[in-house]
Parts: structure tokens; C-alpha cells; sequence
């Protein structure tokens, strides 16, 4: 979110520098699903970790302003973007600003590059296509559920609705939701 090609088409508040933050416990955690990842000739791509709250009211101002669809045809095509909290995509609070959850995908080395795996959906995609279970080709299934395996393995938990959201189980601030920007 320290750039502007996500969902609200801007640098959202709080992340002054593209940086993943996350707790202790979290970072020992990832380390172990990395390590899980390599085993299989991958590695992991991190699209998100700790987000202040100034940035989660960020989004709620963006969700409110129903006039500003930009990026719905990339984001939310099917949904309706006053649906968006009901439908649990957008939220006034957030598992992130624990600093124990992370967003991420796998990726592959091919020709000289890291290829994001096929997941059905790309991230941050507010549609029930993005639900870990949903009905998506093969592919992009059985690496949904890789993805979940290691992660799981790992010690965190999915948000079924978003399959490249994982908390930590033994989160260490389970109630505490940081305000701290990214710098």
C-alpha cells in the first residue's frame, strides 16, 4: 500500500515506506513457512504485514465515498461497493494493525524471474471468487490449498474469505490494534 496500484488507486496513509512489519512470533512463524515453500521449489511473496490503524480508516473513508470507483473494474467488479464492509472485504478494524497477519502468495523462479502461482484471483480481488473454498479451476485450487498447508503448518490461521490472509494463531496483541506508522 506505499504505492498506488491497489484497490483505492493511491499511497494509503500510514505506510511511509514499503516495509513489512510484523511481531517476533509472526516473523519465527513466516520463517517456517518459507522453509516449507523451498521444499517444494518455491518461496513466499508478501503483499502485506502490519497495518497502522490510520490506514484501515483509510480504506473505511474510501469504502464510504461510494462516488470513487476507479479501480472497480480491477477490484471489485461483481460486487457493489456498498457491499463492501456487509460482504467482509472492508472492515473498521483489522487483524493486520495486530501486526501478526500477513498477506502473501507463492512464487516459482522461472526465466529469470519470480511468477506469482495461479491462485484463480489476483490479491486484494473483494469477490466470492476470492474465498479459499471457492469454485476455481484446478490449478489455482490445489495451489490454494498449498499455500494453506504450509501456512497452517506454520502455526496461522486463514480468513476464509480472502485466500492469501493468514493471522497467527498464538498472536501476541490479540486485542491491541497498533496506530504506528510504517517509516
Amino acid at each position: 500500500y506505499f504505492g498506488s496500484e491497489n484497490f483505492v488507486g493511491k499511497r494509503i496513509e500510514g505506510y511511509n515506506a514499503n516495509k513489512c512489519l510484523l511481531t517476533k512470533e509472526a516473523v519465527r512463524a513466516l520463517l517456517v513457512a518459507q522453509k516449507e515453500a523451498q521444499k517444494h521449489g518455491l518461496s513466499l511473496k508478501v503483499f502485506d504485514c502490519y497495518r497502522p490503524q490510520m490506514a484501515v480508516d483509510h480504506f473505511v473513508r474510501w469504502a464510504n465515498d461510494l462516488e470513487d470507483i476507479k479501480t472497480k473494474n480491477s477490484f471489485y467488479p461483481n460486487v457493489s461497493k456498498d457491499k463492501l464492509f456487509e460482504h467482509g472485504y472492508i472492515a473498521e478494524r483489522s487483524g493486520h494493525s495486530r501486526g501478526s497477519t500477513v498477506d502473501l502468495n507463492l512464487v516459482r523462479f522461472e526465466n529469470g524471474k519470480w511468477i506469482e502461482l495461479d491462485m484463480g484471483t489476483i490479491f486484494d480481488y473483494f469477490d466470492p471468487k476470492s474465498a479459499t473454498n471457492s469454485k476455481v479451476g484446478q490449478l489455482a485450487k490445489s495451489n490454494r490449498l498449498l499455500l494453506k498447508s504450509i501456512m497452517e503448518a506454520a502455526g496461522f490461521r486463514n480468513y476464509s474469505k480472502e485466500w492469501w490472509h493468514y493471522t497467527l494463531r498464538s498472536e501476541p496483541f490479540p486485542d491491541t490494534y497498533f496506530n504506528i506508522p510504517i517509516n
